[in-house]
């Protein structure tokens, strides 16, 4: 009997202990559960007594322990596997199984992620929607703009589709379709190699298709807690099918470009991405491709977007704009 008292005695102990994270906020709250993670300087817990799971700023955290292994990602690029505690000095002490533990500053740390999580809690996705309808030349228009992409240790994929449609009477169909995917892997510090493909129809242009696949290689120039800014460049080869041709139109061509995240200030968040791209087999030839995405955020994971996409070719084909741009406004939800 004593023996099955002592049995449960310790059942019960280490359940209630397992995998138990606690974090001290600047108020002095006290949250135990398990931390999933920390992105775009929100940390997320789990906890028993909550539904949802509570979003923390980082820099509202005032002390941290954890018993979860953790990928961790610094500011200068630099990325470590191991758990966290809080030093008597107000550091954060990284403590991994091979290498021993290292203390930062707590605004060095700009992205945890559980190495025990599953696929989806890697996974993020968002959508939203547009329709407008006037009575005046039965004008219809509807535009989606939508994208979904996962994070690993030391890998990343993103894919996105964007589309927009216009119909009214006595107007020929105006049409606007983009997508592609892009494929990252993460060296030490501060560099990344990146693949991408990309897919492009608009009838302003009278391009029925242009494909554009890339390799090349990028680095991050601010990596903290409120911004992500990096620039890359490399080379691609460009394939275009339009309306008014039937020969396709191929080149080779260079490409330099920058990707500036905006993040953690207040219900606002901002996104913005150019290219460039000097052809390096039709002489004089440059190509620009430019978006730009505001967003608001909205209770239950809902959100209002405004976003610009515009893309310019100085010599397009005979008969066809040189530019063409979408405005768009939606109400979208993420995952």
């Amino acid at each position: 009997m004593r023996l099955l008292l002592t049995f449960t005695a310790c059942l019960i102990w280490s359940l209630a202990h397992a995998q138990q994270d606690t974090i001290t906020l600047t108020n002095n709250d006290v949250l135990v559960g398990e931390i999933k993670g920390l992105n775009q300087g929100v940390l997320t817990m789990e906890t028993d007594y909550s539904d949802a799971d509570f979003k923390i700023e980082w820099e509202g955290v005032k002390t941290i322990h954890s018993e979860t292994f953790f990928l961790i990602t610094l500011s200068d690029g630099r990325r470590f596997n191991g758990k966290l505690t809080t030093t008597s000095e107000g550091h954060v002490a990284i403590h991994t199984e091979t290498n021993g533990s290292f203390s930062f500053l707590p605004k060095e740390i700009v992205f945890m992620e559980s190495v025990d999580k599953g696929f989806w809690s890697r996974a993020h996705a968002s959508i939203d929607f547009g329709w407008d309808v006037t009575k005046a030349n039965n004008l219809r228009q509807a535009s989606l703009r939508s994208n979904i992409g996962y994070l690993a240790e030391r890998w990343s994929t993103n894919a996105y589709y964007n589309a927009l449609t216009s119909n009214q009477d006595s107007v020929k169909k105006v049409s606007r379709n983009d997508a592609g995917i892009d494929f990252k892997y993460y060296f030490q510090k501060k560099w990344f190699a990146v693949a991408s493909t990309t897919f492009l129809a608009n009838t302003e242009q009278k391009l029925i298709l242009r494909t554009n696949g890339g390799l090349g290689l990028g680095t991050y120039i601010l990596q903290t807690n409120t911004i992500h800014w990096n620039v890359s460049g490399g080379a691609s080869f460009n394939k275009e099918q339009y309306e008014l041709s039937s020969e396709d139109r191929q080149s080779w061509e260079g490409y330099v470009g920058t990707d500036l995240n905006m993040f953690n200030t207040g219900d606002l968040s901002l996104r913005a991405k150019i290219a460039a791209y000097p052809s390096l087999t039709e002489s004089g030839r440059w190509r620009t491709d430019f978006d730009f995405d505001i967003k608001y955020d909205l209770p239950k994971d809902f959100y209002i977007k405004l976003g610009i996409a515009l893309n310019y070719d100085n010599r397009p084909i005979e008969g066809a704009s040189e530019s063409d741009y979408v405005f768009a406004t939606g109400f979208g939800w993420e995952l």
